[in-house]
Parts: C-alpha cells; structure tokens; sequence
C-alpha cells in the first residue's frame, strides 16, 4: 500500500512540476495575457480540469512553491533558537528565503520578469502572500503571550510579510532588511 502510495504521489509531483514548467515556457515565450490554460494543460499533456486540481487558477501556475511558505514562516516563529526574539527569527527567515528565491537568478529574474510585466500577476503575488498575516499573527501572538486580537501583533505580521517587496532592485538587500527590521524594533527615531 505505502509503495503504490508513494508511486501516486510521485505522479502527482510530477505531474504539477510538468503543468509549473510548461506555464513558465509559455509565459515568457509569449506573455502572461496571451496563454490560456487549454494551452498550458496541452503542452504538459494533461486534461483542464487535471490542471484545476494542481492549480486553482491561472496565475498559481507562476507560483508553484506557496503551499510550504505559511507553515515556514510559523515555523520560524514557534521553532527560534533560545533567547532569539521573534522579530529577530522573521528577519533571518525572510532573508534565507530571499536569498533562496534569488539565488537562482536566472529562473527569478525570468519569473520576475514575468510578474513585473503583468499587473494580474503583482496583484495575486502580493495577495497570495499576505494571506499568510493571520497564521503569522496567531503564532506571534501565542509566542509572545499577547492578547488576541493585539494590533501591535497584528501590525508587525502585516510588516514583516510586506518587507520582502522593498528588497527588490536594492543594492544591498541584507542591509535593507536589516534597516527595515531595526525601523519595527526600535521606531522611527526624530534624528
């Protein structure tokens, strides 16, 4: 049973990275707007409603890894060294991720690239990841000992998730993140 378990799983990954690749080549080769999902199911050699049930909708096929992104960024929060503030846990995770996605500069510059061009795409990338505020508030807040409800907890889930975008074109994105979480640490100061 586990064997035939773990063959179907196999498949599905397979399956999932084939309908990912084949929207990605399609995209870039002719653009967001101009492919529809008939064409990218087509090329991975699958049926439409195959693609549905590995992707909700159009633009999740340019997002392929978001599915382990929420339970990550939980995870940086309730599994910290000891002593390390949550701030400090967010800031680091934030930079290992940034620096995983852009490590592979030719895949995320061509995926970026894509984003950038296609204001569908900006909008769902910004949403998609936001989504994951309340997960982050809930651990935050459970880390921390803070009410339900805190807006301060609220705010700072809201802030951390919203520093990734300011990193991007920046000469040294390690020191933006660095300021931008030394600007939630200690305020803005009247120099």
């Amino acid at each position: 049973m586990s064997e035939t378990t773990g063959r179907r799983e196999r498949k599905k990954a397979q399956t999932r990275q084939a309908l990912a690749d084949a929207a990605m080549r399609l995209f870039t080769e002719r653009g967001y707007d101009d492919v529809g999902v008939r064409e990218v199911a087509a090329e991975a050699d699958v049926a439409v409603t195959t693609l549905f049930k590995h992707f909700p909708s159009k633009e999740a096929l340019v997002f392929d890894e978001d599915e382990d992104k929420e339970a990550a960024l939980v995870a940086a929060v309730r599994d910290r060294a000891p002593g390390q503030s949550v701030l400090h846990a967010l800031r680091d995770h934030l930079m290992r991720n940034y620096e995983k996605v852009t490590g592979d500069t030719s895949a995320y510059a061509a995926m970026m690239n894509l984003v950038n061009a296609t204001p569908a795409l900006q909008d769902y990338m910004h949403r998609m990841w936001l989504r994951h505020e309340t997960a982050l508030t809930t651990a935050i807040t459970e880390a921390v000992g803070a009410p339900e409800g805190d807006a301060r907890v609220a705010a700072l889930a809201h802030f951390a998730l919203e520093a990734p975008r300011l990193l991007h074109g920046r000469e040294d994105p390690q020191r933006a993140l660095q300021e931008i979480f030394g600007l939630l640490e200690h305020g803005w100061g009247d120099d």
